[in-house]
């Protein structure tokens, strides 16, 4: 199959899978893995916004948790976002793909302001979008920015990069017995309360009818194998 199943994504990246086996801070090996993937589904034609999030740096809610204020925490998590958009920015274009990052907090000396007409010309320019700061509002996670921002821009898919290949019904780290699902609904997702991604974004997903596709971004390649429409990780429809 040569042709892409999508004209246009929302590729959304967690923060943690950056940190590698590390557990913090960046992982220069794994965000130039990540780089090469994205550069390869976009020589395909694909249009490409990301959103990604801060939590190999710092995390809102558990800061939260700590006793630290929260609307302040969710902020600095935010921050934490940017940081990282401007290193995937710097990888993508060592790739030699032209890249954009536009921040829902204004920083004009690093980065644009998030304007969505502007972000669908840079798409259609073939340029990749990197979405950071999250909504710009705190009590709002990273996932349901990426759900936003990939209705804003009229993505056909949001896809959900993360370190397991699949949905399953429980966290296959501690359970050898849980079972993958290749499809399920939104509602089930939301019924179960299954880990994909928080409910208010797969609520606003399912209102708006934004398919979801959740697949393992560790294994090289399967940012392409998924635009091409390969069968790969588990389908939120």
């Amino acid at each position: 199959m040569s042709t892409p199943a999508y004209k246009r994504i929302l590729l959304k990246l967690s923060g943690e899978a950056l940190a590698g086996k590390q557990g913090t801070g960046i992982n220069l090996a794994v965000i130039q893995q990540i780089a090469g993937d994205v550069a390869e589904a976009h020589q395909k034609g694909v249009q490409i916004g990301i959103v990604i999030g801060g939590g190999n740096i710092f995390r809102g809610v558990a800061a939260s948790a700590d006793g630290m204020d929260r609307a302040s925490s969710d902020y600095m998590g935010m921050l934490a976002t940017v940081i990282n958009a401007l290193a995937l920015q710097d990888a993508l274009e060592k790739q030699n793909v032209p890249t954009r990052v536009q921040t829902a907090i204004e920083m004009a000396e690093i980065a644009e302001p998030y304007i969505r007409r502007r972000a669908i010309r840079h798409l259609e320019k073939n340029r990749v979008v990197i979405f950071g700061a999250g909504t710009g509002n705190p009590y709002f996670t990273t996932d349901t920015a990426a759900a936003l921002r990939a209705m804003e821009i009229g993505a056909e898919v949001l896809m959900k990069a993360t370190k397991v290949d699949k949905i399953y019904d429980k966290d296959p780290v501690k359970h050898t017995d849980a079972k993958p699902f290749d499809k399920i609904s939104y509602i089930e997702v939301l019924n179960r309360g299954l880990q994909v991604m928080d409910l208010t974004a797969v609520s606003l997903c399912m209102d708006n009818k934004l398919p979801i596709l959740s697949f393992s971004m560790t294994d090289k390649g399967n940012v392409l194998r998924a635009v091409m429409g390969e069968s790969i990780g588990t389908v939120v429809h």
